[in-house]
């Protein structure tokens, strides 16, 4: 099974995930958004599967700190091309797996999904 997990290395949610996945034995690919940055046609894809509302983190600083211009763009069609450029502001983590889609760490949730 190839699994990838997308997400920010300090984040405590994405290190909570990665030791869940390690501790299970459970082989994936980390895509850190820092270094690699995000692509705006797979955040749409992230979009349709999970829902707009899933995908954006409104509860951190970054997304506090976004233009009004960015803020409006996000409710529509420029929501992908918005969050591809801040990172930070799509919800950690989110991981790709054969049949699915994960958005942000709910271990029972990943446990039903992955094993």
């Amino acid at each position: 099974m190839t699994i990838t997990v997308y997400g920010i290395p300090n984040c405590d949610t994405v290190k909570k995930a990665r030791t869940w996945l390690d501790v299970r034995g459970i082989a994936h690919t980390f895509h850190d958004y820092k270094k690699q940055g995000a692509d705006p046609a797979q955040v749409a894809g992230w979009i349709a599967a999970a829902g707009l509302d899933k995908v954006v983190n409104r509860a951190g600083t970054t997304f506090r700190k976004l233009s009004e211009a960015d803020q409006a763009a996000l409710a529509g069609d420029g929501a992908p091309a918005v969050l591809a450029a801040n990172t930070s502001v799509i919800k950690r983590p989110i991981v790709e797996y054969p049949g699915g889609l994960l958005v942000g760490f709910k271990e029972a949730e990943w446990a039903a999904e992955l094993g």
